[in-house]
């Protein structure tokens, strides 16, 4: 059985996230899934490299799916494009090695998280970015986040209450850029928790609007207390950049 591998890019604004649901059918795993049944004559079962939310969008996702078609990654790359909708596109298909896992094999994300800092909406962007009205101080928004980088528990900048699993992760690199009104948080890590990464800028806006101290960051991964960090931005700023394999 062969190994598919996808690079795939969406715009997450009218599905319901990526992984496919009981209540709906508009969610991008089920819509790929339908695509590819179809393609190869087959039930397929599609795996990504992580769930991305509802209004989440990607310019790098990596997914993989198990088949026994012989058709040509490039017969596949071409059918895939033709009956996709407008809204998401498929980059590359290749074979991948027979144990690949999109999401077991990852070693790290990339993200990026968009704010509009201005009083005026900007229209060409409404859909990839949140609008922040409040003058936002970007030395200090960059001594919070040098705070974030290294190895923590970030059980804090989580929406899950309660989980077995380690909430231990490593932030290699938080990037803080400013062109006029548009400012763009980058972060890479070798993982993110459920809600992280717009948890981590919710908190570093109120930083940066003077709402809470740099150091207060500290503190927050110190204590691990959801109730502590900041607020939860929404879901269309939010871009899933690259995923990292070996």
């Amino acid at each position: 059985m062969r190994n598919i591998r996808l690079l795939l890019q969406y715009e997450g604004t009218r599905y319901q996230g990526w992984q496919k649901q009981v209540s709906t059918d508009n969610t991008l795993q089920g819509k790929m899934e339908t695509l590819l049944t179809r393609m190869c004559g087959e039930p397929i079962e599609v795996h990504a490299s992580g769930r991305t939310d509802a209004g989440v969008h990607a310019k790098g996702q990596v997914a993989h799916f198990h088949t026994d078609s012989t058709m040509s990654v490039e017969e596949m790359h071409r059918y895939i494009n033709q009956y996709l909708p407008e809204d998401v596109a498929v980059l590359q298909v290749s074979e991948a090695a027979p144990r690949f896992h999109s999401r077991l094999n990852a070693t790290g994300k990339k993200y990026a998280y968009q704010i509009i800092n201005s009083e005026v909406p900007d229209v060409f962007l409404r859909r990839y970015a949140w609008q922040y009205p409040e003058q936002l101080d970007v030395v200090a928004l960059r001594q919070a986040a040098a705070y974030l980088l290294g190895e923590h528990d970030f059980r804090a900048f989580t929406s899950l209450k309660k989980t077995k699993k380690s909430t231990v992760r490593t932030i290699h690199e938080i990037d803080i850029a400013r062109e006029q009104d548009l400012l763009v948080l980058t972060f890479r890590g070798n993982g993110f928790l459920h809600h992280m990464v717009r948890i981590l800028v919710g908190t570093l806006v109120e930083v940066g609007s003077g709402k809470r101290s740099p150091e207060s960051v500290q503190q927050i991964l110190c204590k691990g207390n959801r109730e502590d960090s900041g607020m939860l931005v929404p879901a269309k700023g939010l871009t899933l950049l690259e995923v990292y394999y070996e």
